[in-house]
């Protein structure tokens, strides 16, 4: 196969990208954030969870802390970590209950929808959600602690379908920001996640400074839903959350996740299909699952 042949292969995505058994970035261009469970964790008081280090090296989000401030107890918002979890392949785990993590950097993620997009990926499992705000129960989100709360997030709803959203806009009415909209969509998968299993989750926000799609993917390439969303070049989010929809002092637990995290990627670019589909085969065979 000469040099040609192979460049137009790879272009159509007829040529598997190569990815390590760590399952780094599918073109090693755009990965922005890597948590990895069986790496970079910092824990106290046992297996308490304090720091969760980015494993990719030089941004703004290199460590996601615990974090007090609105807590009334001191080191309840710690997730725990679970090693070695036989169903995915003796992977570690951070179980989060009502709990986060944080990145305290204030701007780290904006760009991400203010026109580059991002491809977001979780390897997790949802228990039964305790009940606070309905249906917002986030795993990750970097929403401002303002009235019109840009930023992007994903959250389980209160049967634990998953959706994803992507904030950009002021609310119609000052102070009164619905929690989907016309430029707000809900995107979200059609039927529930069992509990205590494993997927492979993943989101897409495109590229552009006009109108691009919001797409949602579970197990597969194949978006389960999709929805346009228009772009603000100037929205201003905040830091960002593991565990919950944003740095939420005043209300820490509230709208927040009970599950598992073994693996969470964000790239700050829209991957293309054919590098989507590579990551999802590449961290199924990583983590055992079918």
């Amino acid at each position: 196969m000469n040099l040609t042949t192979l460049t137009l292969l790879i272009s159509l995505g007829c040529v598997p990208l190569a990815i390590s058994a760590d399952v780094p970035s599918p073109t090693s261009s755009g990965l922005f954030l890597d948590l990895d469970a069986d790496k970079g964790v910092e824990v106290e008081d046992g297996n308490r969870v304090k720091a969760w280090r980015n494993q990719v090296a030089g941004n703004a989000a290199g460590v996601f802390e615990k974090r007090d401030e609105g807590r009334k107890v001191p080191g309840s918002g710690r997730p725990t970590l679970r090693p070695k979890v036989a169903e995915i392949g003796d992977h570690n785990t951070l179980i989060f209950e009502a709990q986060e993590l944080i990145n305290l950097d204030e701007d780290a993620f904006d760009h991400c929808i203010q026109g580059t997009g991002y491809t977001w990926f979780s390897v997790m499992c949802a228990y039964d959600q305790i009940k606070g705000k309905p249906d917002v129960n986030s795993f990750f989100g970097n929403l401002k602690n303002a009235a019109s709360y840009e930023g992007f997030w994903a959250c389980m709803a209160d049967d634990n379908r998953v959706w994803m959203g992507t904030r950009g806009w002021p609310a119609t009415t000052k102070g009164k920001q619905p929690l989907w909209n016309e430029k707000n969509p809900q995107v979200v998968t059609p039927t529930p996640l069992q509990v205590k299993k494993f997927y492979v989750v993943a989101g897409r926000m495109g590229a552009g400074k006009d109108m691009v799609n919001l797409d949602l993917y579970l197990n597969s390439a194949q978006p389960v839903d999709s929805k346009p969303v228009p772009v603000n070049p100037t929205a201003n989010p905040s830091k960002m959350a593991i565990g919950q929809e944003r740095d939420a002092t005043k209300h820490p637990g509230l709208e927040s996740f009970n599950g598992e995290i073994a693996r969470f990627m964000i790239f700050d670019r829209a991957l293309m299909d054919a590098e989507l589909a590579e990551l999802i085969r590449s961290l199924q065979s990583s983590y055992k699952l079918q």
